[in-house]
């Protein structure tokens, strides 16, 4: 059976062609751990979200000024951390997003034996800096919830009675 593209299996040797699926595999793995990176920023940002529903709720039935003032201030901390948190799940996806543009731009070049140098090098760059990126806004969003934590405490609980 030929192949639709030109392709001369007979001439390759073991090791160029599990060095082509090494390099192939390469980004699958750092796909892989960017979707773990963007599962873990989604339910972080869903127990904020969680928490401020429930500043919300407690600041409507609050009626001292120093609790309420306590709350608004957990209501923008909060706030702040899924700015953070956002904007290290667009970066993921957009991480991502190259990733499999790089992927792809090796399996072209594999296929069509053309240059892909420039184009692998962009994309898996923009990966690695989106990625690194991403994970500098957890961090950050993750000093925001140790310091919020240090200076305020936990959120309030609903006085039940």
């Amino acid at each position: 059976m030929a192949f639709p593209f030109n392709v001369d299996l007979a001439h390759e040797t073991a090791d160029s062609v599990a060095h082509i699926i090494q390099t192939a595999l390469t980004p699958v793995f750092m796909l892989s751990g960017i979707g773990t990176l963007l599962n873990l920023f989604n339910t972080r940002l869903a127990r904020v979200s969680d928490h401020i529903e429930q500043a919300a709720d407690l600041l409507e039935d609050a009626t001292e000024d120093q609790a309420r003032s306590v709350l608004r201030r957990h209501l923008t901390r909060l706030h702040r951390r899924t700015i953070l948190l956002d904007v290290a799940i667009l970066l993921g996806a957009v991480g991502g997003a190259a990733t499999c543009g790089a992927a792809f731009d090796l399996f072209l070049g594999s296929v069509r034996d053309d240059r892909i140098s420039a184009w692998l090098v962009g994309l898996f760059g923009v990966a690695l800096l989106c990625t690194a990126t991403a994970l500098g806004a957890f961090l950050l969003d993750s000093v925001f919830a140790w310091h919020g934590l240090r200076m305020e405490g936990p959120l309030p609980r609903k006085k039940t009675g």
